[in-house]
């Protein structure tokens, strides 16, 4: 049957949850025995987001192929649970830069290269899936910003186009609006909703399906006065109202019959679904039975988003043990030798996640050191191994100016150093160390017995590496170097027998874990925060 588009845009304002609804419409129609696959085209010209700051855009999302994508993509991976690749999320700097570069080779033969036809060509051109079986695919392809947004008009001419040529019943749309509500009067208010439609009608397009984000219900009345200025079904104007838990967004849109409306638009069956699984996750979130604290001291704590994969990964942590895991945000640059006691006395557990530059991390050693001597279980992340490979070398191996060359090149102890090929001369964008990578575990680590495997696979972003001069020097003092890559050359996890749970690695396991598959170092981590309070 070939594959179908369904394409998902946002109006009125930004920030409605159109990845959510995205992900959402995949996890049902995945529980149809249909094959889905996700993609996300952002408007703005950085080729990723991987040189932007974190608190302005959220955390980068890393793929198994190595991409830096934008953190919709987790939230896909988190619902679908499919693992997406570099042609899952595409910015308008990665268009104009395969435009500029082919427009030097001469490949456009002495034609003015414009917008129309060379922008939105190379737009489509990342649209097409390929046909490879005969099960029906269904890209999910959402766009982000608004309609109306200056930056966003080739990628909505480009559906346009795009739909045209598919031909009808290839193809749907799907417009994610806000329905303010306004206190004052106690009335919701349809007209931004119309004008968006107003506004995508001028371009060409229309939705087939307007999903209405509002804080509060709104009945049949408001459903068919949409319809009418909107031009579409009554019942293809759907609720999406404001949830306690972000995975019963599902639940939710399949009581709203997002799937069923869909597979109608599209000329599909609709089956029933397998939500067996889901049910269960959502049924345990609100059935948990016990409390822990967490700080996550990190220096980005200014946006939440920031660190979003960590929160979620906790989350299903958290579920696994029937556990609610609260999150205490600590910003590393006000936790001194001095407080740090006073500001971590009272939690379950400790987690330091990546980052870069020096800003804060004073702060998080502190946090690492307070951890280790009073056996408060500890989870280090990227820069959080790096940091606990610093705070043992200076306050247990004696190496009392050990640092890492990213903050102090002229450290007399270069603990944490460039990664082999790497430097500082690298550009910051694409030349990290990106994507999964194989690690073998000893069998006598706590690792091991989280993972139950010796051979294991997890998501690399980073440029420093443990100094391979020192590893018979932690060793000799009591650390583990538990896991390596295969030929033994880098270290990428550490654990402290000493404490009861002490592990760090230098992966970004967060970007694995699933809601109903929770990752075994979360789970674990969760697990022992559990012991620790009880």
């Amino acid at each position: 049957m070939g594959v179908k588009y369904v394409f998902v845009t946002g109006g009125v304002v930004s920030g409605l949850g159109k990845g959510i609804t995205a992900a959402s419409l995949g996890r049902l129609l995945k529980a149809r025995g249909y094959k889905v696959t996700m993609q996300k085209f952002d408007p703005y010209l950085n080729i990723d987001p991987g040189t932007m700051n974190p608190t302005q855009h959220g955390e980068v999302f890393v793929t198994d192929d190595g991409t830096e994508t934008d953190l919709d993509l987790g939230h896909y991976e988190r619902f679908i649970d499919e693992s997406l690749d570099r042609n899952s999320n595409v910015t308008s700097g990665k268009v104009y830069w395969s435009i500029l570069q082919k427009e030097r080779r001469g490949d456009f033969g002495g034609h003015t290269v414009q917008v129309i036809p060379h922008v939105t060509t190379e737009i489509k051109e990342r649209f097409y899936r390929n046909e490879t079986d005969n099960d029906t695919h269904i890209a999910i392809i959402e766009v982000g910003g608004t309609v109306g947004d200056i930056e966003s008009q080739p990628f909505l001419e480009a559906i346009r186009q795009f739909q045209q040529e598919i031909g009808p019943g290839n193809s749907m749309m799907i417009l994610v609006s806000l329905l303010p509500y306004l206190r004052a009067s106690q009335e919701l208010k349809t007209k931004p909703t119309q004008n968006a439609v107003k506004t995508m009608q001028g371009m060409g397009l229309r939705p087939d399906v307007i999903v209405c984000r509002s804080e509060e219900y709104f009945d049949d009345d408001i459903k068919e006065k949409i319809a009418l200025f909107c031009n579409i079904p009554s019942d293809h104007v759907l609720r999406n109202l404001d949830l306690k838990y972000l995975y019963e967004a599902p639940l939710a849109m399949e009581k709203e019959h997002l799937a069923e409306v869909t597979c109608k638009c599209l000329n599909l069956p609709c089956p029933e679904p397998d939500l067996r699984d889901w049910n269960e996750m959502v049924y345990t979130l609100y059935n948990l039975k016990q409390t822990v604290n967490i700080a996550l001291v990190g220096k980005y704590t200014q946006l939440h988003d920031s660190y979003i994969s960590v929160v979620e990964a906790l989350k299903h942590g958290g579920i696994s043990n029937q556990t609610e895991v609260k999150i205490n945000w600590v910003d590393s640059e006000e936790l001194t030798s001095d407080n740090v006691k006073e500001r971590l006395k009272d939690m379950d557990g400790i987690l330091v996640p990546g980052g870069f530059g020096n800003r804060g991390i004073s702060g998080m050693i502190c946090a690492i050191r307070y951890a280790r001597e009073n056996n408060v279980p500890y989870l280090g992340i990227c820069l959080g191994m790096q940091l606990s490979i610093i705070e043992f070398a200076r306050n247990v191996a004696g190496l009392n100016q050990a640092d890492s060359i990213e903050f102090n090149p002229d450290t007399p102890d270069p603990v944490i150093a460039f990664l082999e090929g790497h430097s500082k001369a690298d550009d910051l964008g694409g030349t990290l160390r990106l994507g999964a990578y194989p690690c073998v575990l000893k069998e006598d680590s706590l690792a091991y017995q989280l993972y139950k495997s010796t051979e294991i696979s997890e998501r690399h972003r980073h440029r420093y590496e443990v100094n391979n001069d020192y590893r018979q020097t932690f060793e000799d003092k009591g650390l583990v170097l538990c896991g390596t890559s295969p030929d033994g050359n880098i270290v990428e996890m550490i654990e402290n027998p000493a404490c009861d749970f002490f592990v760090a690695t230098q992966a970004h396991p967060e970007l694995k874990s699933r809601p109903n598959r929770p990752h075994p170092l979360f789970a674990g981590f969760v697990g022992a925060a559990v012991k620790k309070k009880q």
